[in-house]
């Protein structure tokens, strides 16, 4: 959500520079240098000088690293409290240098853009406020830095800027076709998100985004349930990070397709359904392996029973009281419980593994938890391999009445283009008489093989068999 940060505490001698370094370029009888933005949907032209590196602040409320704060919950307090302090800048630049899955380890992209900054300079301008913070830019200031660059070309907005015009730039900026590192997925979410609080129209976001209104319905969703997995995580200080959702994009779309299908039929088995696959994705299956589980009657058909520590309850939940109306609904039946509950000890258990410290997690409850997340993913393991062999019998079984019913379908386009072609009297009839008795060729060999091992051939075979039988008496 969007957030107004302070100024740094020396914003009014740094202005003072900003501001004399403008007067100097516009008095300049060289040609002066700007940088185009897009404002309020209309073009905006800035003036762009050269600062002093040691002089710009990182943005607290950038975009590109937004998920990311999450890694450290301690350090990121301070950048709400004290963004432009040593302390805040360092986790910033530490962000900016990370891989936006696993801020654990550095991103080998960030190397390269300070490798090619190195050789070849700085060539596009980066952006900043009246006072010095960095607007557009952040990661080439971070990699300038570590270049050993003394200072950074930016171009300066007008001092009237609100945070809130200083957001809607970035936003824009970074949304252009040309820009050379795109957001991380859920940075994208969150800056959907943002957008949605200013009031804008599903419409318009699904515009600004260069996407359908249907797939920005979608990451909606979708980051309602990576909110709705955290929360679920939480126990005591220990909680999964929107950082941890990154590399799930493929798998929650897919979950968001199959779910919408499945809930208009039977939500119960939708529900079912989510958590199920929830619980794969939560235990870091491929997505090739969360494709077995198809609906909800995986669990019951597949995952058996479950070892002792991956017990749930099986009670239906409690009725839940509709707000003004005095009526109750019914709550989730037992079935939707208990997978809410696997769920649920999943996320907790992944949470308290993945905990940085023994401040928010002992060693004995970690270890606790990396046993429940082991003996869940061999569960599942089990589970999925079973599955998989058995989807795979059945798309054999089904792979020639599908091959068959894909050549009705184009007989029956042929049949049309027939008509037209006879109507146009553009008809290749010798290639068309050579085609058929292809046709009568592949009937021949298709009939031979149906036939085989049939005592009793059902209607179509029968025919199959007869119309064959036909074709080879007037060979």
């Amino acid at each position: 959500m969007l957030q107004d940060y302070p100024l740094p505490a020396e914003a009014a001698e740094f202005a003072r520079l900003i501001k004399k370094r403008l007067e100097e370029a516009r008095g300049s009888s060289r040609a002066r240098e700007t940088v185009t933005v897009e404002w309020n949907k209309q073009p905006l032209h800035v003036d762009v000088v050269d600062l002093p590196l040691s002089g710009l602040y990182f943005n607290p409320a950038t975009h590109r690293i937004r998920a990311q704060r999450s890694h450290d919950p301690e350090r990121d307090k301070k950048l709400d409290y004290d963004p432009y302090g040593d302390e805040a800048q360092d986790y910033l630049k530490f962000l900016l240098q990370a891989e936006p899955s696993n801020p654990e380890r550095r991103d080998p992209d960030f190397d390269k853009l300070k490798e090619d900054l190195k050789e070849f300079g700085q060539t596009d301008p980066g952006l900043i406020t009246s006072h010095g913070i960095l607007v557009n830019g952040n990661t080439r200031a971070a990699a300038l830095r570590e270049a050993g660059a003394q200072s950074m070309r930016v171009g300066v907005l007008p001092e009237s800027f609100t945070w809130s015009d200083i957001n809607a730039v970035e936003l824009s900026l970074q949304l252009r076709d040309d820009h050379r590192r795109e957001y991380s997925y859920i940075n994208r979410l969150l800056a959907m998100e943002e957008q949605a609080a200013w009031g804008r129209t599903p419409e318009e976001i699904a515009k600004e985004f260069r996407i359908r209104v249907a797939t920005y319905e979608q990451d909606r969703w979708i980051l309602s349930v990576v909110r709705d997995q955290i929360a679920r995580s939480k126990e005591g200080s220990s909680a999964l990070r929107m950082v941890d959702f990154e590399d799930q994009q493929e798998k929650l779309k897919e979950l968001h397709r199959a779910y919408k299908a499945l809930s208009s039929a039977d939500p119960d088995r939708a529900e079912i359904f989510k958590e199920t696959r929830m619980s794969a994705i939560i235990l870091d299956f491929s997505k090739t392996d969360i494709r077995f589980i198809e609906d909800g009657g995986f669990r019951d058909t597949y995952l058996g029973e479950l070892p002792a520590s991956l017990e749930t309850a099986t009670e239906e939940g409690n009725a839940v009281a509709v707000p003004g109306l005095g009526v109750t609904i019914p709550g989730a039946s037992a079935a939707v419980a208990a997978a809410r509950g696997l769920t649920d000890q999943l996320l907790k258990a992944k949470a308290r593994s993945k905990a940085s410290s023994v401040s928010v997690v002992s060693d004995d409850e970690r270890i606790k938890a990396k046993k429940v997340f082991e003996e869940a993913k061999s569960a599942f393991e089990d589970a999925l391999d079973t599955a998989g062999r058995e989807m795979r019998v059945r798309k054999r079984k089904q792979q020639a009445p599908a091959r068959l019913a894909d050549a009705c379908a184009d007989i029956e386009q042929c049949v049309v283009e027939l008509v037209q072609a006879r109507a146009s009297r553009t008809l290749d009839e010798e290639a068309f008489d050579e085609a058929v008795i292809r046709l009568r060729d592949s009937i021949k060999k298709l009939a031979h093989q149906a036939g085989r091992g049939i005592s009793q051939p059902g209607d179509g075979v029968a025919w199959l068999l007869d119309a064959a039988g036909a074709a080879e008496g007037t060979s």
